[in-house]
């Protein structure tokens, strides 16, 4: 297979961008995205010329490092998958492809198609967690959990932080990912004692990062390689108002 690439190459974060042209022989329909992507990076580097950045860490759809636009579509064209799960076989001989980053203005170009993405680490670093001492994996479910609950929250943990949703998203929001992040902790046991200051902190930490703001097109649920539903953002909003009431009320019993 022959693959055409029209790639976003951007060389620093203050340097303009353009997309370049580039011709890949040789595909075969067992390559992923990826390995696509390392062949035309071998050829780029014995020409002495500079390869595409990308980020790819696990290359098995865990750990979240990879993702880009192909042809204006998060991951590309296959649902459920991410760019380094896509296989060529999805694309034709000769077929013309848009390669370019993740567009957000919280998710600054680094170079290429890299982008930096510590707005999600501040997010959450401002609550995703719990304080409380579980122990050991044995202690830690002495708790009983319904079922129902248990792959509710499973549903949330799957998020791998890729930014997908951010880049589908019309508005370039952020909160599936953060949905997904307070659903996680907010419906187990564990994160009860938490839970109101939790998504006080990790919403206005989400705003803080400029964000845009949810208007339920559901774009980030298509997009996301862990087809989390937007469930999660609506159980984020009902939790927020939840607890911005209590802290209101608290204020008032305080006067």
């Amino acid at each position: 297979m022959k693959i055409v690439l029209h790639i976003w190459r951007q060389k620093t974060p203050r340097a303009d961008g353009a997309f370049v042209r580039y011709e890949v022989q040789g595909v075969t329909p067992e390559m992923s995205f990826l390995e696509m992507l390392d062949v035309l990076n071998e050829r780029l580097a014995s020409e002495r010329g500079a390869p595409v950045a990308f980020e790819s860490d696990c290359r098995e759809g865990i750990c979240g490092a990879c993702g880009f636009m192909i042809d204006g579509v998060a991951h590309g064209p296959l649902a459920g998958t991410a760019v380094c799960q896509l296989h060529m076989r999805q694309f034709t001989d000769g077929a013309e492809l848009v390669v370019e980053p993740w567009r957000a203005r919280a998710f600054p170009v680094l170079k290429d198609l890299v982008v930096e993405r510590s707005a999600f680490d501040r997010i959450i670093a401002a609550g995703g967690f719990i304080d409380a001492p579980t122990g050991a994996a044995p202690e830690a479910n002495i708790s009983l959990v319904p079922k129902q609950v248990a792959d509710a929250a499973m549903d949330g943990a799957a998020c791998i932080g890729c930014g997908a949703c951010v880049a589908a998203c019309p508005n370039a929001s952020a909160a599936l990912f953060t949905g997904a992040k307070i659903s996680h902790l907010g419906l187990l046991p564990q994160g009860q004692p938490e839970r109101d200051r939790r998504v006080v902190g990790m919403v206005a930490q989400m705003d803080a990062e400029s964000f845009g703001n949810c208007s339920w097109h559901g774009e980030c649920q298509e997009a996301c390689p862990k087809q989390i539903s937007i469930d999660v953002i609506a159980r984020m909003n009902w939790d927020y108002l939840r607890a911005t009431i209590m802290r209101a009320s608290d204020r008032e019993d305080g006067d």
